[in-house]
């Protein structure tokens, strides 16, 4: 039996978690935390913490995580270059997975996002597009900076160089080497991404459309019980899902 804790439960993502752990086998709630409640009084009891917080939250978690040797998967976005950095430095001591997306729907189009550049080569201008709601804090979404990361890699660039976010006013021709992404914000809309391939005479285009919050509460319960007993280190949906 996995015992987990979900931070950020009273949340949009933590409450699809706790509906979602009410039908996932093999697997209980050991607690649950929010915003002004403590994790050190809890972490005991359980095997793996699942974080759906905000960004500044995720670091003293993770420091927690560490000294108690417990695991950790880690659904928040937004964090900041130091954040990261201090996340990877931790993950060397308790395993972690950190994804932008847990959907498995996603993760095949992070695999086919690779595949696909790897085949059409650098004739094909890339462009990325993502909604979400009205309410999303963050642009662009974590999962459209994984793409985005995917792209740039197939083509051996840094995309700190290439990225391309929006285009307004006489920006001039488009680059060859540029990758273009795009934030789109309205209505209850829950996640939408698609990768644009586009060259003279043809365009393919790989979307993957999420219409409920379960599909990614699903995929982070997978994820946290895959976890636990594993070397510490750094780990993604990927991995959990065998697609490396």
């Amino acid at each position: 039996m996995t015992r987990i804790i979900i931070a950020g439960a009273k949340g949009r993502m933590g409450q699809a978690l706790l509906r979602a752990a009410e039908k996932f086998p093999g697997l209980v709630v050991a607690a649950r935390i929010d915003l002004g409640q403590e994790l050190a009084g809890v972490i005991e009891d359980a095997d793996v913490v699942v974080d759906f917080t905000a960004h500044e939250a995720t670091v003293p978690f993770a420091r927690l995580c560490a000294r108690h040797k417990k695991a950790m998967v880690i659904g928040t976005t937004g964090h900041t270059g130091a954040e990261r950095t201090e996340l990877l430095s931790i993950s060397t001591q308790v395993p972690m997975v950190w994804s932008a997306n847990f959907s498995t729907g996603v993760n095949v189009l992070f695999w086919l996002t690779r595949k696909a550049a790897g085949i059409l080569g650098p004739d094909y201008d890339l462009e990325i597009v993502e909604m979400h709601h009205r309410l999303k804090k963050d642009a662009p979404s974590g999962t459209a900076q994984t793409l985005a990361q995917i792209l740039a890699l197939a083509r051996q660039q840094q995309l700190d160089k290439v990225a391309r976010h929006g285009r307004e006013g006489m920006v001039g021709e488009r680059t060859a080497s540029e990758i273009g992404i795009h934030s789109v914000r309205g209505g209850d809309v829950v996640g939408d991404h698609t990768v644009i391939f586009a060259t003279t005479g043809e365009r393919l285009e790989l979307t993957h459309k999420a219409s409920s919050r379960e599909t990614f509460a699903a995929g982070a319960l997978r994820a946290a019980q895959w976890v636990v007993g594993k070397a510490p280190g750094f780990y993604d949906m990927q991995d959990v899902l065998g697609l490396k």
